[in-house]
């Protein structure tokens, strides 16, 4: 916890936000800088980066997804673990140990300032432990993607005060989680609207053909879902985040414009000093060019962004070939199930054929060929510079040019 931000950093860039034109979000009953931290697993996005942004005042965000992986001691009694009978209860306790770690360590980085957030994938197969966990460890919102979190709800009902912030692409599906919520009760606190065109990692589309849609256009999606709160007579407030292709001030400014109450990065924060993952791992995506970026049927089966590797590259040439091989159900090479759904275990040959899990954390290490990074498509604040957190939040929240961008766009 060497070389922190002063506190009084916070104080400092709420007051250069305000100046520069842009609003406070206003989540869980604290006024925010207008800018969320993504994201993204495995470890990328942990305590380190998670409790940085939020000292600044912002809302930090660790990925519950294989967290053992940053503790020592974790790994030492689950890593060797394979065909024993209860090594699937002894991973996922392990999980839940370190993600317990991840938020507290997050907490006391933050020192009260900002928010910090859980990120659970609702395809995950523990993913009510990990929301019961994050909850318990004192999380201060819980945000939910890939897939709609219609029982979280009633799984928080004991944390009235934690916010939670389903993930979604288009006005519909808005329309749909937020009538399933007023049903249960409680709506969300704030909704990310991530566009599938420009984001990372695992995409909200159905199939990579749809990743152009209109429907998904910022500029469709907010006037869509304000709307649809006016005529639903919801009379607090919520927040609605957008997330994809931002990169600088005047992204801001055009988004609250629009409506939004903030805005939502994450390969831009990846390319800090206080990410959690390895500095390969930073260069690959701050160096990817265009060309670099690939879009294809993820493991969950859902499409999904990432920079060419040689081993991307290779599973890519090989896909059909395992795919035809595809036909029944393995045991997890990974000795736990981490999708509900899984093409390489499942043995489905519409979903991609191998272990996200395994690839998400060659890349964390920085074994570029081995891994899987996942970025965002767009430019990148610094291009390929390797820069800190409070430059970053400088450069979104007043318009710093110390660096032009150049390359590709953060999501």
């Amino acid at each position: 916890m060497d070389n922190l931000f002063p506190i009084e950093l916070a104080a400092e860039l709420a007051q250069l936000s305000l100046d520069a034109g842009l609003r406070p979000l206003r989540l869980a009953g604290r006024e925010l800088l207008p800018v969320v931290q993504g994201g993204m697993g495995v470890g990328v996005s942990a305590s380190g980066l998670a409790g940085a942004v939020a000292r600044l005042g912002a809302v930090g965000t660790i990925s519950s997804v294989d967290l053992r992986r940053r503790h020592p001691d974790l790994m030492a009694q689950t890593g060797h673990l394979d065909k024993e009978a209860h090594a699937r209860e002894l991973i996922d306790a392990a999980n839940l140990v370190a993600l317990d770690r991840e938020i507290r360590r997050a907490r006391e980085i933050a020192g009260g300032k900002g928010l910090i957030a859980v990120n659970v994938m609702k395809a995950l197969s523990a993913y009510e432990a990990y929301v019961r966990q994050a909850l318990a460890s004192g999380a201060d919102a819980i945000v939910v993607g890939a897939g709609l979190p219609l029982d979280l709800p009633e799984i928080a009902k004991d944390f009235p005060a934690t916010a939670l912030i389903p993930i979604l692409s288009d006005a519909r599906g808005v329309q749909l989680l937020v009538r399933k919520f007023e049903k249960k009760g409680r709506l969300p606190d704030a909704i990310i609207i991530e566009h599938p065109r420009l984001a990372g990692g695992h995409l909200g589309a159905a199939k990579v053909a749809d990743l152009n849609d209109p429907r998904f256009e910022f500029e469709t999606v907010i006037p869509q879902v304000l709307a649809f709160f006016k005529t639903a007579g919801i009379e607090r407030e919520i927040a609605l985040i957008c997330a994809g292709g931002i990169s600088s001030h005047l992204d801001i400014l055009r988004l609250q414009a629009l409506g939004a109450s903030a805005v939502q990065l994450g390969t831009a924060f990846a390319v800090t000093r206080e990410c959690d993952a390895d500095p390969t791992f930073k260069r690959v995506l701050a160096e990817a060019r265009p060309e670099d970026l690939v879009e294809f049927i993820s493991v969950a089966g859902l499409p999904a962004r990432a920079v060419r590797t040689p081993w991307l590259n290779k599973y890519l040439r090989v896909e059909h070939k395992l795919q035809a091989h595809a036909h029944e159900k393995k045991k997890c090479n990974m000795s736990f199930d981490c999708l509900s759904h899984c093409g390489l275990r499942d043995g489905n040959a519409a979903m991609g054929q191998f272990c996200i899990d395994q690839q998400l954390a060659h890349a964390q290490a920085g074994e570029a060929d081995k891994g899987l990074f996942f970025r965002g498509a767009g430019l990148l604040p610094f291009g390929q510079e390797i820069r800190s957190v409070q430059d970053l939040m400088r450069h979104l929240l007043a318009g710093s040019q110390a660096s032009a961008p150049t390359g590709l766009t953060a999501a």
